[in-house]
């Protein structure tokens, strides 16, 4: 496949650093977009400091590219979540001519970014977005590092009825295109493995009165309510359910399973109440690696990991090898050598296909003991 690239040469954001007449170092601008304002700031404060992290312990590595040596630079910029300030942001990066891409968080963001990337000719690797639609676009210049909606909504429809033994299902979603997709997968798997729809409801990523939609639900007794959506939602939906007695388990992907679930659920969280999937994980030996980037990553930042950190440092790594197989950081060269690649990151092995979906990726079904998230199974 080839990379469509606008006249690039040294607009391919190749900034020569010369001492005499002796070229020494050459900048290559990395881009990184992610929500670092609005309800879902925590998670894209997350993302940017692994961004950060990475690009320092890149420079630190000594890369060198057709015999020079490389200083990157990281350009970061906030979608807030919102398509419209998402193209904004990607559109600026384009403008400052930026070698690649790493990003968005939301699906609802990196779509209409993708547009801008693949029109510039630059490749764009997402460590977050899940919806299906994001690498069925036809564009050779998007990847991502993470399992798509149907593999973590199909993951959690089955598990619901096979080990929870659910058979009355409410689903939820929030009308982002993530909150739809993961729904909608969540349904038709759940439907599929003998589960009953018994109530179909809607809501905002900015909502935070739940009452009629929950009380519509609670008539026909749920085993479980799954949600489509993210963590700032989800804190306040159980915190609702709890005060109008639904006893129903909360599922949910990727955007409610993190660290800041318990904080913003408080004592609803409840003990095993909460099941959620990561669209990633670790298993075996790959614990020890995963453990050495949060203990770095929290001495580096005095946080803990939220939940996409370890996806935005594998992305932007996975792209400078890349970079380095091709010998260049001009995405028409290394965009290719990304099909072809095999890279072994703090997540797992990293492959994709034909697509740029991720081969093989991974999926951590997770639950809630009180404040304490604790893992039920990884999945491939």
């Amino acid at each position: 496949m080839s990379i469509r690239l606008l006249p690039f040469a040294l607009a391919a954001g190749l900034t020569v650093v010369s001492f005499g007449a002796v070229a020494q170092e050459v900048v290559v601008k990395l881009g990184h977009v992610a929500p670092t304002t609005g309800p879902i700031a925590h998670l894209g404060k997350d993302m940017e400091n692994s961004a950060r992290m990475a690009v320092e312990d890149l420079n630190a590595a000594g890369v060198t590219l057709g015999g020079k040596k490389v200083k990157f630079e990281l350009l970061a910029e906030d979608d807030a979540s919102d398509p419209k300030q998402g193209t904004a942001a990607a559109q600026k990066l384009v403008d400052a001519k930026v070698n690649g891409v790493i990003g968005h968080l939301n699906t609802g963001t990196s779509i209409p970014a993708s547009k801008i990337y693949y029109d510039a000719g630059i490749v764009q690797i997402s460590p977050a977005s899940t919806g299906t639609a994001y690498t069925k676009q036809g564009y050779d210049t998007t990847f991502r590092v993470v399992a798509n909606d149907g593999q973590l909504g199909g993951t959690l429809g089955r598990y619901a009825v096979k080990e929870l033994k659910a058979k009355n299902f409410a689903v939820v979603d929030d009308r982002t295109a993530y909150g739809q997709g993961v729904a909608e997968e969540f349904a038709k798997s759940a439907a599929a493995a003998g589960g009953k729809i018994v109530s179909r409801q809607y809501t905002t990523d900015k909502a935070t009165d739940f009452q009629a939609i929950l009380t519509s639900m609670k008539a026909n007794k749920p085993d479980v309510v799954f949600f489509g959506g993210m963590d700032a939602v989800a804190g306040p939906m159980l915190r609702q359910m709890k005060a109008l007695g639904i006893e129903a388990h909360l599922m949910g992907g990727d955007g409610i399973c993190t660290t800041s679930l318990s904080r913003l659920a408080g004592d609803a969280i409840g003990n095993g109440k909460v099941v959620c999937a990561e669209a990633g994980g670790v298993a075996g030996e790959q614990k020890t690696t995963m453990d050495a980037f949060r203990a770095k990553y929290k001495k580096r930042f005095n946080g803990d990991v939220q939940l996409y950190a370890p996806y935005v440092y594998d992305a932007m790594m996975v792209m400078v090898e890349a970079m380095k197989k091709a010998n260049s950081a001009d995405p028409a060269k290394y965009g290719p050598e990304l099909y072809k690649i095999s890279y072994k990151g703090v997540t797992g092995p990293i492959t994709f296909d034909k697509n740029g979906d991720i081969k093989n990726g991974a999926l951590t079904l997770y639950t809630y003991k009180g404040a304490d998230r604790s893992e039920l199974a990884v999945v491939r």
